[in-house]
């Protein structure tokens, strides 16, 4: 078992400012998808579709607006509404956490289609662009929650290599032992707490680090190393993501607020299931819009 370092969640202190590990992980985000857009116009299919670095330097402006005015309100309304109706001035709190993945895409997908009307391209020419500049940014997020110690996963075995205990978690772990005690018996984690006052958890932002970041890094940016149909990047990017965050759930605690809901299946898993389903349906009609089109260019010749 490990122990979670517990970093001081301030990077740089400046007298009266702070300077926090996940705003810095914001720019860290923010400076790797300007890398990674740079290095996609050396690619010769790219470049031929006339994009500039211009276009990436405008396209990250429109994106950091989207993400964090859609990040924070996709939080407000999926996963606290109740709460925030009730003290809406809390909304503007952001230093306090609470942004949302699905709500900062949403955000960004509205930001993308003003991008798109002003350059005067179709949404999904752009999204195909961009696509491979997320996963790094996800990564670096991720990063910023495991440095902070939040969004940490479920009580696992002590006997698990990967097990680690969160000081962050130890009031979560006395509830947790208190309404599981068949899971507790199994595990000895009674024994366990006891030695340390905290309980063994996935690691679950490492999990997110690994699946929504290297792994669909990996797979978007050999994906688009040539040509491909106009959405087919887009649409990868919404199975590679969705399926990536609905397998992770399954080790990662849900918001104590909301628990588990139908199913047996968190918010995470509710939200990231439309975005496969929507994924899917447009790699279909990605690959059948281009054989049709090829195939009105034959016949037409």
């Amino acid at each position: 078992m490990f122990i979670h370092p517990n970093f001081d969640p301030v990077a740089i202190h400046l007298g009266p400012l702070a300077v926090r590990w996940y705003g810095l992980m914001y720019l860290v985000a923010f400076i790797m998808a300007i890398v990674v857009g740079r290095l996609r116009l050396r690619l010769p299919h790219v470049a031929a579709q006339g994009w500039t670095p211009k276009d990436i330097d405008d396209m990250l402006f429109y994106g950091v607006l989207g993400t964090i005015l859609g990040g924070r309100l996709g939080y407000v309304l999926f996963y606290k509404a109740s709460y925030y109706f009730a003290n809406p001035l809390d909304i503007f709190k952001v230093w306090e956490g609470g942004m949302s993945f699905h709500g900062g895409f949403l955000g960004v997908t509205f930001a993308m289609i003003l991008f798109a009307y002003q350059r005067k391209r179709t949404w999904l020419q752009v999204t195909d662009f961009v696509a491979p500049m997320v996963p790094t940014g996800l990564a670096a997020g991720r990063l910023g929650n495991f440095i902070n110690g939040e969004l940490w996963g479920r009580v696992t075995s002590p006997d698990a290599p990967w097990a680690m205990m969160f000081p962050t978690a130890a009031n979560e772990d006395a509830g947790w032992l208190a309404t599981h005690p068949q899971l507790a018996a199994k595990w000895n984690l009674a024994d366990v707490y006891a030695h340390y006052h905290m309980l063994p958890r996935h690691p679950s932002e490492l999990y997110e680090i690994a699946l929504e970041g290297v792994a669909l890094f990996l797979v978007l940016w050999f994906f688009t190393r040539k040509p491909r149909p106009v959405g087919a990047a887009s649409a990868v990017f919404l199975i590679g993501y969705g399926l990536a965050r609905f397998t992770v759930e399954f080790a990662r605690e849900p918001d104590d607020f909301l628990g588990l809901l139908a199913m047996g299946l968190s918010m995470g898993q509710w939200l990231s299931l439309p975005m496969i389903i929507a994924g899917v349906g447009l790699l279909v009609w990605s690959y059948r819009r281009a054989r049709r089109m090829q195939s009105q260019t034959v016949n037409a010749s």
